[in-house]
């Protein structure tokens, strides 16, 4: 049994001579099976590793996206500040206006590239880790690919909000420099002109750019959109919030990329890069991002009977059906409770709003009433 491979149901050796399909041996690469019907979630062809031509084929436009985003984030990031703030240095009789802004610089905790290396590295990690138990090359590819949707995305995002709104970081005034006598020959501007801009700063120009734009923090964001991606993709493989009772490890193992992403986010009010609202709004930017990138690969965030199948591109997932149309994903978790992980139809069913039965049961009627139909005509 190949370590990619989903277990298959027996096919019949007649039925496959006459369709045409070719059964390989399975093996730890074994290729996508050559079937004439398009792939659906019941299909062979949808639950074994597929050549990397095919691969690519299927997902040429999005890495075409992910670079054509990235050039675009990294250009963003490395222009000039768009606005032109205003800011108070000194009241009249010399007390600092705004000493929230007057923090020395420091050196960051966190790096910037080893908090996105982090929310990369680590969901990926454990998205191996649990292929262990799943075994399926398309819960990988889709994982892995909704975690750089949910990461790149945030982050041109983030990227844009600081070059055309950004904001003063806490170590602004220490980077500034400003040359007070100077802006008092120019008398400032706004009430008793004590407003000025980065005319009157000294220091050095990059890093003056770089403290004009505070919010929102990529550090958070990055965190955020990795690590709660991963969050929801635990959540769904070891069904924490489903139909029976987990064990606690199980609430502590989902949480934690949490705190680690909270961490991220915290250690930059330690270091006076970032103030809190900065944080708060990567927070949000990063947590949207995961969540919309998560529904995309997986049929459902929350519902639990189905938000651990990965969806195919080109064909719908069929709601409803119970877990006879999850052909080779009925144990694509990791958790083997209450049923879960194994053939037993228990685990399917139970949630508010149940759709497992009635969708079956309304197929069947609306199937007979036109069986009675055509029998009328005839």
């Amino acid at each position: 049994m190949g370590f990619f491979n989903r277990r298959q149901a027996p096919v019949d050796a007649n039925t496959a001579t006459a369709t045409g399909t070719h059964q390989e041996k399975p093996g730890m690469f074994s290729r996508r099976q050559h079937n004439a019907t398009p792939a659906t979630h019941g299909s062979p062809a949808w639950n074994t590793r597929p050549t990397f031509g095919q691969w690519i084929k299927a997902t040429a436009l999005d890495l075409i996206t992910m670079a054509a985003m990235g050039a675009i984030g990294l250009g963003v990031y490395m222009a000039d500040p768009a606005p032109s703030r205003s800011f108070p240095v000194n009241f009249q009789d010399g007390e600092i206006v705004y000493p929230e802004f007057a923090y020395p610089m420091r050196n960051e905790i966190i790096p910037i590239w080893a908090a996105a290396l982090m929310a990369a590295l680590i969901p990926i990690a454990v998205f191996l880790i649990v292929q262990i138990r799943v075994r399926s090359f398309w819960d990988v590819n889709n994982a892995t690919i909704g975690l750089f949707y949910s990461l790149i995305t945030a982050a041109v995002f983030q990227v844009f909000i600081k070059w055309l709104i950004g904001g003063l970081r806490p170590h602004f005034l220490a980077v500034c420099k400003p040359d007070i006598p100077t802006a008092g020959d120019q008398h400032g501007n706004g009430f008793r002109q004590i407003m000025y801009d980065r005319s009157i700063c000294t220091g050095d120009k990059k890093e003056i750019n770089d403290s004009l734009e505070s919010m929102p923090s990529g550090h958070t964001t990055a965190g955020f959109a990795g690590f709660v991606f991963l969050y929801l993709y635990l959540n769904a493989k070891l069904k924490v919030f489903a139909n029976y009772h987990p064990a606690m490890w199980k609430l502590i193992a989902i949480y934690a990329p949490i705190l680690g992403a909270c961490l991220i986010g915290g250690a930059l009010t330690i270091d006076e890069y970032h103030n809190w609202y900065d944080v708060f709004a990567g927070a949000v930017i990063g947590t949207m991002m995961a969540f919309s990138s998560y529904r995309m690969v997986y049929a459902s965030v929350w519902d639990f009977r189905f938000n651990h199948i990965p969806l195919l591109r080109h064909s719908p997932f069929v709601y409803g059906a119970g877990a006879s149309s999850f052909d080779g994903f009925h144990d694509a978790m990791f958790t083997r409770k209450a049923g879960w992980g194994t053939h037993e139809g228990s685990a399917w069913g139970g949630a508010p709003f149940d759709a497992a039965d009635a969708p079956r049961g309304t197929m069947a009627q609306a199937a007979s009433g036109v069986a009675g139909a055509a029998h009328g005509h005839h």
